[in-house]
């Protein structure tokens, strides 16, 4: 390919899109060896379009692309005043095009006045990325289990001998990574491969194409295809919002563009009538149509339907309880707590269904214990860093203020909020989690936006204050302590949820955890909590209670399929 052709090339500098030319720069960093690169860049951001951290230093970049002139004065003094805002050590300005006399002479003073700012020009931007070495910049070796799925999709894909494939992998056991590996061999063998990644919302759409830019080398473009912005015709490798791709097919009857690779993210949600429109459009499966690869930690739909019809049976299958197993998860000291457990209205209950049950049998709310509990914890474990997952926007502001109150961490409320309800902007939610990147916000009371396509690896605490009747959002929560990094042992998680399926969910990640050869020397276990320590009888009372665990962990509201409890006797 020629030179002239890279992602940040000046060749693609002189037509490119202001959010292509965002998205190139947060590329660059990141083949820089920055970390954290965050990308903001909508309305309300102000001023601030990346985020990034490299030897202690958070970095602000403002993008501006020009048509013609130059960028002014009156920019550089934005971008401070956003790095003032978001604490940020060293403001940038990057352009397609140039700067003026006059801004290059504030940028003296500037510095001068001790704000470091730099300028990165057309030129420079070009120069940095001509340093880029060739070769993309992930060139680790896949751990095994993810070595075997690459290889069995590579040579899928190429010999045809299957048309689809399915992998599935916990949370935190790198399925982006297989499908972004996958895709660069099977490139190796095809140089001219196009392939489309499709995702259900667009924050995944984004973070699948910056999760897919270690695994591409600098001379392929990458584009994204949504609500915001078209496909570029340059772009071999295009990340498109299903909902996007569906409205185009609607109105044009057809999908003009072909592809030889097709990969699904979350690939859970593949059953929709949106995505059957467009597999179906796109020929998905067919003797001549594009190979078909879904990924998924949780191939479970809420609707109950199987997505084997369109992937088959799963080419590979890592769960959580493998993953710990194989020591390539972080180890759980998962804490189930009983405090609020009515023993004696158990023993008298006759509705015998989860519904049922859970209005009988637990005390109200106990947002204070849980607080308590969580600052006891917070010193129990180094560089403590916690997310706590609750019901509603009011319960996160609660939990917030409580915790803050306490003064032992500073927490913050995360959540998207909508149409009558409290609003983050994306701009507040990016900067909390550059915060909580940096450790200075050590809690995130969160709502719903922490389940799928966000990777924090440093979190070593969960706290589950939401009831959830849904296995699959369970286990991605979960997965969000889950991810194994430098000086991280092991992560707690308590488990205040007052839901008997959710007493179900943990004997039976008891039960797997003892079962089967131990790969290594475990160290995750499941206990039985209350205020003073760890309960067995209560175990042992739920354990022969709940006898079917499986069962009982997938019941809806009004299935019968709880026995009577037996006899209390004196164990309470």
């Amino acid at each position: 390919m020629a030179m002239h052709r890279g992602f940040l090339s000046s060749y693609v500098l002189a037509g490119c899109t202001w959010q292509y030319l965002e998205r190139a720069v947060g590329r660059l960093l990141l083949s820089e060896g920055f970390t954290g690169v965050r990308m903001l860049g909508q309305s309300g951001d102000e001023g601030a379009d990346i985020l990034a951290h490299r030897n202690g230093k958070r970095w602000l970049v403002q993008v501006k692309r020009r048509r013609s002139g130059a960028v002014g004065v009156d920019v550089l003094d934005e971008t401070v005043r956003s790095a003032l805002v978001y604490r940020a050590d060293i403001p940038v300005v990057a352009t397609n095009l140039g700067f003026t006399d006059q801004a290059r002479t504030q940028q003296s003073v500037l510095i001068a006045a001790g704000s470091p700012i730099q300028l990165w020009d057309r030129t420079v931007l070009s120069k940095r990325w001509e340093r880029l070495a060739d070769r993309p910049i992930a060139a680790r070796d896949p751990r095994p289990y993810q070595d075997s799925a690459i290889k069995s999709v590579v040579e899928s894909c190429i010999s045809r001998n299957r048309r689809a494939a399915l992998v599935v992998m916990a949370t935190g056991l790198g399925k982006t990574f297989v499908a972004a590996e996958s895709y660069r061999r099977i490139k190796e063998v095809r140089p001219g491969l196009s392939a489309l990644v499709l995702a259900h919302t667009n924050d995944l759409v984004y973070q699948l194409e910056r999760a897919f830019w270690p695994c591409l080398d600098k001379y392929e473009i990458s584009g994204v295809w949504n609500g915001y912005e078209s496909p570029d015709p340059d772009a071999t490798l295009v990340f498109a919002c299903v909902d996007s791709v569906a409205s185009k097919l609607q109105a044009a009857g057809r999908l003009e563009r072909k592809f030889d690779l097709v990969i699904v993210d979350e690939c859970h949600h593949a059953g929709s009538p949106e995505y059957r429109a467009v597999l179906d459009a796109l020929q998905c499966g067919a003797p001549n149509g594009p190979f078909l690869l879904g990924m998924t930690a949780t191939p479970w739909r809420p609707d109950g339907t199987s997505i084997h019809s369109l992937f088959g049976e799963p080419m590979a299958c890592v769960d959580i309880v493998q993953g710990l197993k194989m020591g390539w998860l972080s180890n759980v000291d998962y804490r189930m707590y009983v405090d609020n457990i009515n023993w004696h209205e158990l023993h008298r209950a006759h509705h015998l269904t989860p519904r049922g049950l859970n209005r009988t049998i637990f005390i109200q709310e106990w947002d204070d214990a849980v607080v308590l509990k969580l600052k006891e914890t917070w010193f129990e474990i180094p560089h403590a860093r916690a997310i706590v997952f609750c019901g509603n926007i009011d319960h996160a502001i609660t939990m917030r203020d409580r915790v803050n109150a306490l003064g032992f961490a500073r927490a913050e409320a995360l959540y998207a909020g909508s149409p009558g309800t409290p609003r983050l902007s994306h701009a507040q939610r990016s900067k909390i989690l550059a915060d909580f990147h940096d450790g200075q916000v050590g809690v995130l009371c969160a709502v719903d936006l922490l389940n799928e396509g966000i990777d924090l690896p440093d979190v070593n605490i969960i706290v589950f204050q939401r009831v959830t009747h849904s296995r699959r959002i369970f286990v991605q929560q979960l997965g969000r302590g889950l991810r194994i990094t430098s000086g991280k042992d092991k992560v707690i998680v308590l488990d205040f949820v007052s839901d008997v399926r959710r007493f179900a969910a943990g004997l039976d990640l008891q039960n797997k955890l003892k079962e089967g050869p131990h790969y290594i020397s475990i160290g995750s276990k499941v206990r039985f909590m209350n205020a003073g320590g760890e309960d067995c009888r209560a175990e042992s009372f739920l354990r022969e209670w709940l006898e079917d665990v499986a069962a009982i962990e997938c019941a809806g509201e009004d299935d019968h399929v709880l026995k009577f409890p037996p006899p209390l006797s004196d164990r309470f």
